[in-house]
């Protein structure tokens, strides 16, 4: 541990400078007195390291100094091998960087370690997009990559669910998110944080103006501020429902987004007790499709829904029989 622990404050001083000794503490996760520990042993072996003292002080290497060790262990030379599916690097036109990098790293790479390296890109395969997700149309997201590394506000012509007119928002990009083979942009609309899918922008123009981003967010805490909200509104109505053991492991990995825990077996019977948390009364209307293996026990509206929705359905049968 210790000797992967000196690679780290070696490689982190030759990519970042001078560092202070609590912010390399904390990217380890020591203590300051180790790190200073760690500083003597890396000085003690050749490397040379000094501390500068002061507010403004830290860390640093000697100018000019390098070092092309790649130390990487046989799990992290494996690890970089298992890369997201290649649909997010075409969406960013870096398939060809993808490959010439991977190219690198397995010619830097401890003999040793390249075959399980190799095997790993083989035989791992991650893929994004869930199941029965449908046909995806290809997303260009060429234009809020140069924006949100041009940091600049930016018009987008952006076209909501349900609507064919696009509207015109100038926005602050912080950047870009691609959860479940979708990709989004997080920006400030405002002030106040905003998520726009990708595949619904028209049009995407970026502007003069330098983006106003809020002092101290980073794009992660944006994400996972918007990524809570959308939780959140999802669950503003609550469903007690009762499903046959016979279609439990589809209901599940149907509905595993909204459950609000574990079903629960009924005293006695074949039957599970669960509940779901939905974002409006009529989604109710997609449990139809369980037929009589799935009964929907609260709240009253929600039975009312089905019971309409049902006779319709065998309304319509019935007058083409």
């Amino acid at each position: 541990m210790k000797s992967d622990r000196l690679l780290s404050v070696l490689l982190l001083l030759q990519t970042r400078g001078l560092v202070p000794a609590g912010d390399l503490a904390e990217r380890l996760e020591v203590s300051v007195r180790t790190i200073y520990r760690d500083v003597e042993a890396l000085s003690a072996s050749g490397v040379p390291v000094y501390a500068e003292r002061g507010r403004n002080g830290g860390i640093a290497l000697l100018p000019g100094f390098r070092t092309d060790v790649t130390g990487l262990t046989a799990d992290e030379a494996r690890s970089l091998f298992v890369l997201a599916a290649q649909g997010v690097h075409s969406a960013l036109g870096l398939d060809a960087a993808l490959g010439s990098a991977l190219r690198k790293v397995m010619a830097a790479l401890p003999a040793p370690h390249r075959p399980a390296a190799e095997q790993t890109g083989r035989r791992i395969l991650v893929d994004p997009v869930r199941w029965m997700s449908g046909p995806q149309d290809a997303v260009d997201v060429g234009e809020l990559h140069d924006a949100v590394f041009a940091d600049r506000r930016l018009v987008l012509h952006y076209r909501h669910s349900g609507t064919d007119t696009p509207r015109a928002y100038t926005v602050d990009p912080y950047g870009l998110v691609v959860k479940a083979g979708v990709w989004y942009l997080t920006a400030d609309l405002d002030g106040e944080p905003r998520l726009f899918r990708a595949d619904r922008v028209e049009r995407a123009v970026l502007t003069g103006e330098p983006v106003v981003r809020r002092e101290g967010v980073e794009p992660a805490g944006v994400w996972e501020e918007l990524r809570r909200q959308v939780e959140d509104r999802q669950g503003d109505v609550r469903l007690r429902v009762r499903v046959h053991r016979s279609r439990l492991d589809l209901f599940v990995r149907l509905h595993a987004g909204v459950l609000t825990g574990r079903p629960e077996p009924e005293p006695a019977g074949e039957w599970l007790l669960a509940g779901l948390a939905v974002p409006e009364l009529g989604w109710v209307r997609s449990l139809l499709s369980f037929g009589p293996d799935l009964e929907v026990l609260s709240p009253p509206e929600a039975r009312r829904l089905l019971v309409e929705a049902a006779t319709a359905v065998t309304e319509l049968y019935a007058g083409n029989g």
